[in-house]
């Protein structure tokens, strides 16, 4: 349904396709933030790393899509931010403001896991997905093995960071963790019915 076999309402990818895009600006900081709080050179480097991923690949994709819907980046860069969208930037952001480097990304992995998720079960379902005219390039962004890869190194880099932590660190990352992943369904349904 949706995306899988291109019956998305137009108009409720263009909500989305903006408020993603506006996420992802927050988002990328969560990560500028990972970088600049690191004393783990594998660490900054593997934030830094998603960080260009996102600024010169999600973004761009993001980019020509709106260019395809007739959506400026003006346009985009001044539609408000909905606030299920802000709540959850805010969330993570503060997170990384006020917290370390493994709950940076443990606050980064429920956003990234869930599309991958997503998209690969769409094609799982769906082969010829990544085929489709229109959302196809959207499902092979988040289905690849490449975009798999990156969170897998990110899952190893909490495991590596969290390593010693109490139980009560942990419960704290776990905590996060889920928080993030309400968020994101909220994220999906906030876009569904294109609520600001």
């Amino acid at each position: 349904m949706g995306i899988a076999d291109e019956t998305l309402d137009i108009e409720k990818f263009k909500f989305y396709m903006i408020q993603d895009y506006l996420y992802l600006i927050d988002y990328a900081k969560v990560f500028a933030l990972g970088v600049a709080k690191s004393d783990d050179m594998q660490a900054a480097k593997r934030f830094a790393k998603a960080l260009d991923l996102i600024y010169n690949g999600e973004m761009d994709i993001h980019r020509g899509y709106m260019k395809r819907l007739g959506i400026s980046l003006e346009e985009a860069e001044n539609t408000p931010v909905a606030i299920d969208n802000a709540s959850y930037t805010s969330y993570m952001l503060k997170v990384a403001y006020e917290q370390g480097i493994a709950e940076i990304a443990v606050a980064i992995l429920s956003c990234a896991v869930s599309y991958e998720y997503i998209a690969r079960n769409i094609v799982k379902n769906n082969p010829d997905s990544v085929n489709n005219e229109f959302y196809g390039e959207w499902i092979r962004g988040y289905a690849n093995d490449e975009y798999a890869a990156e969170n897998r190194e990110l899952e190893e880099l909490v495991d590596k960071l969290a390593a010693d932590y109490t139980e009560e660190q942990t419960e704290n990352l776990i905590d996060i963790f889920v928080k993030c992943s309400r968020y994101e369904k909220m994220f999906w349904d906030m876009s569904w019915e294109m609520k600001l």
